[in-house]
């Protein structure tokens, strides 16, 4: 008998007996059929126990019933092998099977008109006669579009927040005596030279801290040129005095 059903189940069935479970097309869970014990496995054992007493009995006497055992035996071992082998008696309690399974889970199961799916009770939506996928209930709907909208608001704030004040450059401080990186330091880590010297603002030469004059030009560190002949102050870019127009 041909059945419409659910294409999602697994055949758990063994020589012993046969066992089906069918999933939900939606979420995956599902339901297994009650086990059906096989009447060719129960079948098979019974003939199993009556050849063991045979042979023991024909041990016991001897000669022909001896012989009569070892026959039986052989009948046994033929029969069980093609019960191995799943015998067409077997295929049909297997079919027989398949269809009592599906009739006992198929009202745990509905088919949507939509979507053709089988899903289990809990991805149905009675009011709409239709799975979840295809109308989802209202009250889910409702949660999940507004967590959808929670989390796009946060998103959205998160992309416009200053979490972070700290300046992207990075300077690295060259040590003016051997050229090379200096460190975080008073001193240079490679040849111990003291940092932060200044400039002569006249002639660029490098002036040590402390000292008010350059050793190369006699200029004052102050910033400002004094005039060797009136000693007035002036500026830096200055060439002559702006009090009395001497050269500077």
């Amino acid at each position: 008998m041909l059945h419409s059903f659910t294409r999602n189940y697994s055949d758990l069935s063994t020589e012993a007996g046969f066992q089906f479970e069918y999933f939900c097309d939606n979420c995956g869970n599902g339901y297994k059929s009650s086990f059906v014990e096989s009447t060719t496995y129960d079948m098979r054992k019974k003939g199993e126990r009556l050849g063991r007493g045979v042979g023991l009995l024909g041990g016991l006497l001897g000669g022909i019933a001896g012989d009569l055992g070892a026959a039986a035996e052989r009948g046994i071992d033929a029969f069980g092998s093609r019960f191995e082998n799943q015998s067409p008696r077997w295929r049909q309690e297997q079919e027989k099977a398949f269809d009592a399974a599906q009739s006992e889970v198929r009202p745990h199961f509905r088919k949507c008109p939509s979507c053709s799916n089988w899903v289990c009770d809990d991805c149905w939506n009675e009011d709409e006669g239709l799975c979840i996928t295809c109308a989802p209930r209202e009250s889910a709907y409702v949660a999940q579009a507004r967590n959808r909208a929670m989390r796009n608001n946060i998103d959205a704030a998160a992309d416009t927040a200053q979490v972070w004040h700290g300046e992207l450059e990075t300077r690295t401080t060259i040590c003016p005596q051997c050229g090379k990186p200096a460190g975080t330091g008073r001193f240079c880590n490679n040849c111990g030279a003291p940092l932060g010297q200044n400039k002569c603002p006249n002639c660029g030469a490098v002036v040590a801290p402390g000292l008010k004059f350059c050793g190369e030009c006699g200029s004052p560190m102050t910033g400002k040129k004094v005039c060797p002949n009136c000693g007035a102050e002036n500026e830096p870019s200055m060439k002559f005095c702006g009090e009395c127009g001497t050269k500077l």
